[in-house]
C-alpha cells in the first residue's frame, strides 16, 4: 500500500456554515474552508472551536472529514458530521447558515491507499462511517472494487445507507435492535463479505471494540486492517497529550502515541487492542516508560 501523503500544512480559517441538515440522530454541515478542502485527504479531520468569543469552553471539537469540495461557488466547501452529545457539540448543531465557526485543519493522518486495483472493504459504526464515502471514491477511481459494511444500535444511529448504495459495488446494514438490515454487528457479516469478495485491506472508522474486532478479522482472512481511531482529542495538534493509545512501533516495542498526529489511522494489527477497556486505553506495562512494578 501507498502511505498516506504527509501533511504539507495546516490552515485556520473562519467559515461560513452554508449548509445545515438534520440526518437521522445526526447533523450534517456544510462550511466554506477552501484552505482546507484544498489540502485535505481522507482520513483527516478538523478542529472546530466552539461557543462563540465570549464562550469559557476552550477546548475544541474534532470531526473527521466528510467531503470535501475543492472549488466550485463558495471557493472550497468542507462537510461535517456530528453527534449532539454535550454542550460543545450542541452549539455546532445549532448553527444556521451565514453563522461562522474557528476550523484549524486539516490534522491527523490519512488512509493509505492500495498501489495495486484489490477488492476493498470498508466498515463504518454509526456517524463513524462519515470518512468512508470519501475513501470509497478515491479507491474506486484506482479500479478497487469497493463494499462497504454500515453498522449501529438503531436505523437512526446509521448514516450514510442511500449514498453507500451509490457510491459503492455492494452495501450490507446491521443494527443491534434489527430495526434495518440484518440484526447483529458488523462483525457477524465482515467474515463472508471478505470471503466473497477476496478483499486485501479492511478500511474501519466507529468505536475502538468494533474497530478491534474487524482488525482480528481481518488477520484471520489474510487482509490488511487500516482503522481510523475515535480516541477523544481535546486539542487536535499533539499538544495536550489527551488521546494517547499503545501502538507497537516498527521496531517491536509497544509506545504510547497520540492519535491526532500518528493517527488517527493506524494499521490495526499495530494497536494493542488489549490495553483497552470500556473504550479507555491503559498503559500497558510493556510499554515504553511504563512505570515499573514495586517501583524497581
Amino acid at each position: 500500500m501507498s502511505p498516506a501523503p504527509l501533511r504539507a500544512r495546516v490552515t485556520q480559517e473562519v467559515a461560513e456554515v452554508i449548509a445545515t441538515k438534520r440526518v437521522g440522530a445526526y447533523q450534517h454541515l456544510t462550511l466554506v474552508a477552501p484552505g482546507v478542502a484544498e489540502l485535505a485527504r481522507p482520513g483527516q479531520f478538523v478542529a472546530l472551536a466552539v461557543g462563540g468569543e465570549t464562550s469559557g469552553t476552550l477546548l475544541r471539537r474534532s470531526f473527521s472529514i466528510h467531503k470535501v469540495s475543492p472549488s466550485g461557488t463558495y471557493g472550497g466547501t468542507v462537510e461535517i458530521v456530528v453527534s449532539a452529545v454535550g454542550a460543545g457539540t450542541r452549539w455546532i448543531v445549532e448553527r444556521v447558515p451565514h453563522d461562522t465557526i474557528d476550523v484549524v485543519g486539516p490534522l491527523g493522518k490519512a488512509f493509505p491507499l492500495p498501489t495495486e486495483a484489490v477488492p476493498c472493504v470498508l466498515v463504518g459504526g454509526g456517524y463513524g462511517s462519515a470518512p468512508l464515502f470519501w475513501l470509497a471514491s478515491e479507491l474506486r477511481e484506482r479500479g478497487c472494487h469497493v463494499e462497504m459494511v454500515l453498522g449501529a444500535a438503531s436505523e437512526d444511529r446509521l448514516f450514510g445507507v442511500v449514498e453507500a448504495r451509490r457510491s459503492c459495488d455492494g452495501v450490507t446494514v446491521t443494527t443491534d435492535d434489527g430495526s434495518a438490515g440484518q440484526q447483529g454487528w458488523v462483525s457477524d457479516v465482515l467474515p463472508g463479505i471478505i470471503g466473497r469478495t477476496g478483499a486485501g485491506v479492511v478500511y474501519g472508522c466507529g468505536p475502538m471494540g468494533m474497530l478491534g474486532s474487524i482488525t482480528r478479522i481481518a488477520e484471520a482472512h489474510g487482509a490488511v486492517a487500516q482503522v481510523a481511531v475515535e480516541e477523544a482529542m481535546a486539542c487536535g495538534v499533539g499538544v495536550c497529550m489527551t488521546c494517547v493509545m499503545p501502538v507497537v512501533g516498527g521496531d517491536g516495542r509497544t509506545r504510547m502515541v497520540r492519535s491526532c498526529v500518528e493517527g488517527p489511522v493506524f494499521r490495526g494489527d499495530r494497536v494493542r487492542w488489549d490495553a483497552f477497556d470500556g473504550g479507555r486505553a491503559r498503559v500497558p506495562d510493556d510499554a515504553v516508560g511504563a512505570p515499573k512494578v514495586g517501583g524497581h
